[in-house]
């Protein structure tokens, strides 16, 4: 099931229905559960409570209504559902069918293919950032880089990340750092950040050219647009999306606690390797020492070894002689029982093979005061139908045949 719901989620997502609400309903939890259903069919709905507080109108049964998500797979039923992210009466998604329109058409290039999403670097060495200088997404990204790796340098590429002109300063600000990448190595992993929005607020990063330009990062690049529900066409282009700027900035960058936890780990386990190879070393040397300084013992030991091995080899020949002889005498004894048997299986098959076939004799039955009919051709008669008056007929007795004519039927 997993993997049904991950080649949808790779296929199809996100995805906009259009359809009229059905069984709307909301738990007690505050989640939500429905259907969409139009003159092909329907599909089950949940809207958690997060997207629906979120909610700017009062779903009812029968409304006509637009749903955006993601497609997954209920495991418990294997039932394929929408998870709606956000809904709206119908008529409002002018701007989210673009959104589709421009996502096949870059799907379709090879855009958003698995096969080009390159892995984070364990331990970038340096870290780039595009976005505007004024954005809180910026601020929440030092924050975070600030806190977790003091250590690596942050280099900023501004751009405007809403508005007419955004897409283009992006797509400079990204090529900037591409150039600058390609000369010095800067920037082993790229962050490409703006906070939360409206769909037309975040239309800049759903601009092609800007698309095209991030497939051609030299470097892995982590898309941290908006919030965990936006999605934008750079989330897909991108080799990792983060659900928020500053979830952005922790991917790629372990706290520095952890990293100094795990080399003092890694420092502990080298120096205790090294003193147990010592220890074991010297313990060797003690040994090899104490052979060396008595030769005479080693020699006697020697000699017992190659006494006993004698004594064995000895034993095991004789013991290997007996045990054959052995098993020739039981041999000799079982062959002749052996045949024997089988002979007298054979006559008594025979025996019951020769009454079997005494009890099949015709004979037999004669001899009880049975006849056998025929006609003058010699076939046999078995019923009176097949007898006509006048007709010469042969009965054969147990002890002779005689001649008959048949009188009448």
């Amino acid at each position: 099931m997993r993997a049904v719901a991950d080649t949808l989620s790779a296929r199809f997502n996100p995805v906009a229905v259009r359809g009229e609400l059905s069984g709307f309903s909301r738990a007690a939890s505050g989640h939500c559960y429905f259907s969409l259903k139009d003159d092909t069919g329907q599909v089950r709905c949940a809207m958690f409570r997060r997207a629906a507080d979120q909610l700017s109108f009062a779903p009812r049964d029968g409304q006509l209504v637009e749903a955006r998500g993601k497609l997954d797979v209920y495991g418990a039923r294997g039932d394929l559902q929408l998870i709606v992210e956000s809904m709206q009466p119908a008529g409002q998604g002018a701007l989210f069918e673009q959104f589709l329109k421009l996502k096949a058409q870059l799907e379709a290039e090879g855009l958003f293919e698995a096969a080009r999403k390159r892995a984070l670097p364990a331990q970038p060495r340096s870290i780039g950032v595009v976005t505007s200088l004024g954005a809180a997404a910026l601020r929440d990204v030092v924050t975070a880089l600030r806190r977790r790796v003091p250590h690596i340098p942050v280099t900023i590429y501004p751009a405007a990340v809403q508005g007419a002109q955004a897409p283009a300063e992006l797509c400079t600000a990204l090529q900037n750092a591409y150039r600058r990448h390609a000369d010095t190595g800067e920037s082993e992993v790229l962050l490409l950040v703006r906070g939360g929005g409206s769909l037309e607020d975040l239309w800049s990063f759903n601009d092609p050219t800007l698309v095209r330009t991030l497939a051609q990062a030299p470097m892995p690049v982590i898309s941290g647009v908006g919030h965990e529900t936006d999605f934008t066409l750079a989330d897909f282009v991108a080799d990792l999306r983060a659900p928020t700027p500053t979830a952005a900035a922790e991917l790629c960058a372990p706290a520095r606690e952890q990293r100094l936890g795990e080399l003092s780990y890694l420092r502990e386990r080298l120096s205790d390797g090294v003193f147990n190879a010592i220890d074991q070393r010297g313990q060797r040397l003690d040994r090899l020492a104490q052979r060396m300084g008595r030769p005479s013992g080693r020699l006697h030991e020697s000699q017992q070894q190659l006494t006993a091995l004698q004594h064995r080899l000895q034993h095991g020949l004789l013991l290997g002689t007996q045990q054959r002889r052995h098993s020739l005498q039981m041999l000799g004894q079982a062959v002749p029982q052996a045949l024997r048997r089988a002979m007298d299986a054979q006559r008594l098959r025979l025996q019951r093979g020769q009454t079997a076939l005494s009890l099949l004799d015709p004979q037999l039955v004669l001899q009880r005061g049975y006849a056998f009919l025929t006609d003058e051709h010699g076939t046999a008669i078995t019923l009176a139908a097949q007898a006509r008056p006048g007709q010469a007929l042969r009965a054969t007795l147990a002890d002779g045949e005689l001649g008959l004519h048949v009188d009448d039927r």
